[in-house]
């Protein structure tokens, strides 16, 4: 692995290089870990990787591996920059034969998203996209139930992600992690809704199987002086009839990282929050049950993706590892001329121009004085 941002005050970097390393699938080898070159040597020297291996540039990175013999070169790229620097690192490494891994939103904007998407399958090389928490067991065994059918024809779901951090004009205070996710020039056109809102459509989208069709949004930024939405509500109408909730908000005082969903069918729901990630409530008039990983019969999908023997509580950085892991296994698998078991799946490009897609069309919903705005393809 090579690795574009994530240097030493960087909290993403971090979490990415334990998940990839947590299986012993993957190496970090090489990276440009800022746009500093000083930080970036400092960072790759506290990583011990050899000084002729750490790039002042992602740019000289790719070029200078691209160089090595096979054997010695990196094999993809991860890439844990602000959003606006999504774009032309992975452009460039999948131009040049090199596999990416993307931290979200995929790209700044729409526009990026689709031609990233269209460089993908013209290089027919693999690309996965970070949303983390599809990686949690209970998330695949949720999945599955909704597959199989149990829950019934799908009628409601509700997924909210509320956070407090930034309750207070923290940019204004050298908070790094405040600054440039409140900055349309390198978070994008949406704040809140952008870097939280899209994992919950994610989400969605991800465990009931269905697509947003439809939306209603109501963005609005709280705290003075800030210059994107801080709290977001959109109704949705997905492509089944299916009604929904999502609501993402970061100045919800007191709250940590409470991402929420709860899916309603004719015979039956499911829960799961994610802080609790090791539970799965599942419901109906008859009955509640509560699902743990490895507990009873779970689905060969989240069996593939539990790590421990039941009680041993497993976390964000096992979720995070599981996409890590299955992305190494299908790099492996496209190395070999193999096929990929699908048990072992990852957020896509597609699934990334479906977020960005999903920004524009509440960030045009909201400007707009009709009720109900189509999701823009």
């Amino acid at each position: 692995m090579g690795m574009v941002g994530g240097g030493l005050d960087a909290f993403i970097g971090a979490v990415h290089r334990r998940a990839a390393v947590f299986d012993h699938e993957i190496e970090l080898v090489c990276g440009s870990f800022s746009a500093s070159p000083e930080k970036s040597r400092r960072t790759g020297q506290s990583l011990y990787l050899p000084d002729d291996r750490i790039y002042d540039s992602f740019e000289e990175m790719i070029q200078r591996e691209k160089e090595l013999p096979e054997g010695e070169r990196m094999d993809f790229v991860s890439i844990v920059t602000p959003n606006h620097l999504h774009f032309p690192p992975a452009k460039m490494a999948l131009e040049n034969g090199f596999h990416v891994i993307c931290d979200k939103p995929m790209t700044l904007n729409l526009q990026e998203a689709k031609e990233l998407a269209q460089i993908v399958e013209k290089s027919g090389l693999v690309f996965a996209l970070t949303h983390n928490y599809t990686g949690y067991p209970m998330v695949k065994e949720a999945r599955e139930i909704v597959r199989s059918g149990k829950l019934g024809t799908i009628r409601k779901v509700v997924v909210e992600y509320p956070q407090g951090w930034l309750s207070k004009y923290e940019e204004g205070n050298d908070y790094k992690q405040a600054i440039w996710r409140t900055d349309p020039a390198r978070s994008g056109a949406a704040g809140c809704m952008g870097d939280i809102g899209t994992h919950a459509e994610n989400l969605a989208e991800y465990i009931t199987g269905l697509k947003i069709d439809e939306l209603c949004a109501d963005l609005t930024t709280f705290v003075p002086g800030r210059l994107l939405d801080d709290d977001g509500n959109v109704l949705l109408r997905f492509d089944s009839g299916a009604k929904g909730v999502l609501h993402a908000s970061q100045i919800s005082n007191g709250e940590e990282n409470s991402l929420k969903i709860f899916v309603y069918g004719e015979l039956g729901g499911l829960e799961w929050h994610q802080m609790e990630p090791n539970t799965l409530h599942y419901k109906s008039q008859e009955g509640h049950r509560l699902l743990r990983p490895n507990v009873g019969e779970m689905s060969p999908a989240a069996k593939a993706h539990i790590r421990l023997p039941a009680g041993h509580p497993e976390g964000f950085f096992e979720a995070f590892a599981n996409i890590y892991r299955n992305f190494a296994y299908a790099v492996k698998a496209h190395m070999n001329g193999e096929q990929l078991d699908p048990v072992y799946d990852f957020p896509s490009a597609q699934d990334g121009v479906r977020g960005l897609a999903f920004i524009e069309t509440v960030l045009a919903s909201n400007k707009s004085a009709e009720k109900w705005t189509k999701f823009i393809q």
